[in-house]
Order: C-alpha cells, then sequence, then structure tokens
C-alpha cells in the first residue's frame, strides 16, 4: 500500500463522525459536544449547528440545505445557510443513524434495530427513504447494523455498509427512490465497515474502528488500497481541490457500552492524499 502523510486539521474533539465535503470546506459532526463543525483546507474551525443527538449525521441537498438528523427526536432537520432550521421530515421512532442525499433530493436514513449501547438484544436494521415531499418509508430491512451509505455517481445505485456481516450491501435505486435487487456489493471478510464514500473509478472506501484505517475495495471486495491512522476510523469522505483528500473522521476507540465510547480529546479530523477524486454521494 502507498506510504502517506497523514495530516491533522482539527483536534482534540470527541466521537467524530460523518464528514462531509460542501462548498470548500469539509463538515464533520461532534457527537460528544452535539456539534455539526466546518473546516477550510488549513484546518481553521467553526461551530455551523449544535443539535443534542446521538449519533449526529448529516447530509447536503441539491439545493444546498444541510439536513441533520435528530435521532432522538425522531426528526431531519433542515438548515439553510442563513441559519434558518425547518422540520424536512418526520421520521418517527427514535434511534436514527447515517443518512446520505441524492441528486434528486432523496435521502436515504438508516437505523438499527437495537441499541447496542444499550446493551438490547440483536434485531436487524432498516433503510428509509425521506422523499423531497416529506414522506417516509421503509425501502430495505433485514441488514444486520446498517451504517455509512453512499450512492453511485451515475445515482443508480445505494451502497449501505453492514458493520455487524462486514458486507458492503448493493441496492438498486427506481425511479420514485425505492430500492430492489438487493446484492452483496463486496465481502469485506474481517473488515467491519462504518462511515464509506465512492470514487471516480467505481471503488468505495470505507472506514474501520476496530483496525484502525481506511480501506478502498473494488466490487467483489479486492483490496486496493488503505489508509492507517492509529486510532478507530469512524468515517471517511472524498473531497479537497481535485477531489483527491480523503478526510477522515477518527478517535481513540473506548468500547461500546463504556461510559465515554471514545476517550475524550482524542477525536481528530485528518486528512490524506489519494490519486483517484471522489464521486457520487456523499
Amino acid at each position: 500500500m502507498t506510504m502517506r502523510e497523514i495530516r491533522t486539521l482539527v483536534g482534540g474533539r470527541g466521537l467524530v463522525e460523518s464528514p462531509r465535503w460542501h462548498d470548500g470546506r469539509v463538515y464533520f459532526s461532534d457527537w460528544t459536544a452535539g456539534e455539526v463543525l466546518a473546516a477550510d483546507p488549513d484546518g481553521r474551525c467553526e461551530v455551523v449547528a449544535r443539535v443534542k443527538s446521538l449519533p449526529l449525521c448529516t447530509a447536503w441537498l441539491p439545493d444546498g440545505g444541510l439536513l441533520l438528523v435528530d435521532s432522538p427526536g425522531g426528526r431531519l432537520l433542515r438548515q439553510d445557510g442563513d441559519g434558518t432550521r425547518t422540520v424536512h421530515a418526520d421520521l418517527g421512532r427514535a434511534g436514527w443513524n447515517d443518512i446520505v442525499a441524492d441528486g434528486r433530493g432523496n435521502a436515504y436514513v438508516n437505523r438499527a434495530g437495537f441499541d447496542p449501547m444499550a446493551g438490547e438484544e440483536f434485531r436487524p436494521g432498516s433503510v428509509f427513504l425521506a422523499a423531497p415531499d416529506g414522506t417516509v418509508r421503509e425501502v430495505a430491512g433485514d441488514i444486520a447494523f446498517p451504517n455509512g451509505m453512499a450512492v453511485t455517481p451515475d445515482g443508480s445505485t445505494l451502497i449501505v455498509a453492514d458493520s455487524y456481516s462486514g458486507e458492503l450491501v448493493a441496492f438498486a435505486i427506481g425511479a420514485g427512490g425505492g430500492l430492489s435487487d438487493r446484492r452483496v456489493w463486496a465481502d469485506l471478510g474481517d473488515g467491519t465497515p462504518d462511515g464509506i464514500c465512492a470514487d471516480a473509478e467505481g471503488a468505495v472506501w470505507y472506514a474501520d474502528v476496530p483496525h484502525e484505517r481506511c480501506v478502498r475495495v473494488a466490487e467483489g471486495g479486492a483490496v486496493l488500497d488503505a489508509v492507517e491512522v492509529e486510532r478507530g476510523a469512524f468515517a471517511c469522505a472524498l473531497g479537497g481541490p481535485g477531489g483527491t483528500t480523503l478526510f477522515i473522521t477518527a478517535a481513540e476507540w473506548q468500547g461500546m457500552t463504556e461510559p465515554e465510547p471514545v476517550r475524550p480529546g482524542s477525536g481528530r479530523l485528518l486528512a490524506a492524499d489519494v490519486e483517484v477524486p471522489g464521486a457520487g454521494w456523499p
């Protein structure tokens, strides 16, 4: 694998997640603080939203609206550039996790079937579609633990990281946003995928907390590249000038049932240069 310089853009944070490149900055969430932050490529950083939610994931709509998952409130919030916040969709129950929005304004939000941090008994999770008109419906189920998601550049496929099964699972996206033709896009062996992103050659990067790395894989699961980060890698996104910067949110993992899942202050936003630019969503 290629040896790379790993740059720390922002440090001293908590459980950091959900990096998203948008309009010259990388946005990411600090779940511990309940904050969404934006950093420029030099690491200058500001808080752009505060939501008391764990998890706290985000997505950008094609019209520039920022979607925020209010997990305990069971709501999908929209924040505009002037800070105005409205309810984009009523999701219902609590327990929501990751989100991705495609080029048509469809937002896919997933939820686990149980709360591992509370020691609940295992139940598989689901993916829901929040359509542009605010309606919400389940579009995929029986995913052991749905985590990061990405939409391919042509808008035809949703890829879901199943952390418990060690797989990337793909679905065909229909004209109305529905999902069909489920298949295993990649068997990751002992990999534990969390946040993911796609690139212009059709490969996917996945972040892996226990293995402290991000891995680039082709469809089928062949490993093409990897970036070691020496702490739990929770999510990754491609962006920056030319789209060839891999932004990684990482922290020192202590355990799902610990009072502090990550060591306080260990959360970092990292950056590494890669060869193939990002494409698709997020």
